[in-house]
């Protein structure tokens, strides 16, 4: 058996382009055939090493066969709102696990939403995926192919995708390395060639990692996710909040909106009776007061393991009313896919749950 056999595969997408050419330097092979392998896999988008037949000379297809492997999901479940502009998918990766992927379509333009974990370990009460725990990473070619797989179907219907947001399963910055380097693929400009500023990555408030993004400059939008505005509050719905208080939290975020002259988005999800009073809103205006945020409220999606639900728009208005006295903006984001499980980790829960309580 050669060595090359013996060794694991190389998977492609796992690779930003220097990476790339630096292991098909290692082959004997120049940049002339990286940049062709390059657009092969993002311009083209084959989606198996047999579709680069005439593509690339022979002898580099035949290595590739030989030492390395597309690893392309595949949908194991899907469903479409009624409305039509939410699609949610189910995306079984090759070690069978499934994550989800929502694309979700606006007036003249497209937002995909892509997960970084299979699960997530910050075990926030009122999602869905934090109520599963962690299974495992994703590799960076796993976080792009659900990209590259929305963009395929954005094309049939002459679509473009404009805006990515991490923020489905799992926490980006528990996920580091390979989330950034998975934002290295997705803003090449000999690639995907999407804008930084059209990227962004949500956090549950892992400290360090804020800190590492502020002073590494990574090229993505900041949001950071609260739900409450004091430790105590912010602890009962959000655990890790016990790991980094708010003192720490808000240091740090200050520290990044200094340090790359960026406004961070703050996320506020409204439950009703929880976290959707005059004065918790008072408390979060000064908390923020002064910084350069917007703070995007966030209806609740309720979920089968939790039982809040979602504050009525009287109290979603005064809320922001509130706010606006302090100078903070805010937006109400559209809940999408309410009919379809597209809160995150609702369709995962759905489709997997009579599964686990089947017997054998």
């Amino acid at each position: 058996m050669s060595a090359a056999a013996s060794s694991p595969l190389l998977a492609l997408h796992d690779l930003p382009r220097a990476a790339l050419g630096q292991q098909l330097a290692r082959w004997g092979y120049s940049a002339f055939h990286r940049d062709a392998l390059w657009e092969a896999l993002y311009r083209r988008q084959v989606k198996s090493l047999e579709e680069l037949d005439g593509l690339l000379r022979p002898e580099l297809v035949a290595c590739l066969k030989e030492r390395a492997c597309l690893r392309v999901p595949t949908v194991h479940h899907e469903a479409f709102s009624r409305d039509g502009f939410t699609h949610k998918l189910l995306l079984r990766q090759h070690d069978g696990q499934t994550i989800e992927t929502v694309l979700m379509r606006f007036k003249g333009r497209a937002t995909v939403c892509i997960s970084t974990q299979a699960g997530c370990a910050m075990g926030c009460v009122f999602c869905a995926t934090g109520q599963m725990g962690l299974a495992r990473h994703l590799s960076p070619g796993e976080i792009v192919a659900q990209v590259l797989h929305t963009v395929g179907l954005l094309r049939q219907t002459g679509e473009s995708l404009r805006n990515i947001v991490l923020m489905g399963m799992g926490e980006p910055l528990h996920n580091y390395d390979a989330t950034m380097e998975a934002v290295d693929i997705l803003v090449d400009p000999k690639g995907l060639a999407i804008g930084p500023r059209f990227i962004t990555l949500s956090t549950v408030g892992v400290v360090p990692g804020i800190r590492r993004l502020a002073d590494e400059d990574r090229p993505v939008q900041l949001a950071v996710s609260l739900h409450g505005a004091t430790d105590a509050e912010r602890a009962a719905l959000v655990p890790v909040g016990k790991r980094w208080p708010l003192g720490e939290l808000m240091e740090a975020c200050r520290y990044y909106s200094a340090k790359r002259g960026r406004r961070i988005f703050f996320e506020w999800t409204l439950i009703a009776g929880k976290n959707d009073t005059p004065a918790q809103a008072h408390t979060l205006g000064q908390l923020l007061q002064g910084m350069e945020a917007h703070i995007n409220v966030i209806p609740l999606n309720p979920t089968v393991g939790f039982g809040g639900a979602p504050s009525a728009p009287e109290a979603v208005r005064a809320f922001q009313d509130v706010l606006t006295s302090y100078g903070l903006p805010s937006t109400v984001r559209q809940r999408r896919g309410i009919d379809i499980d597209a809160g995150c980790g609702q369709l995962k829960a759905a489709v997997e749950r009579p599964r686990r309580h089947m017997p054998g």
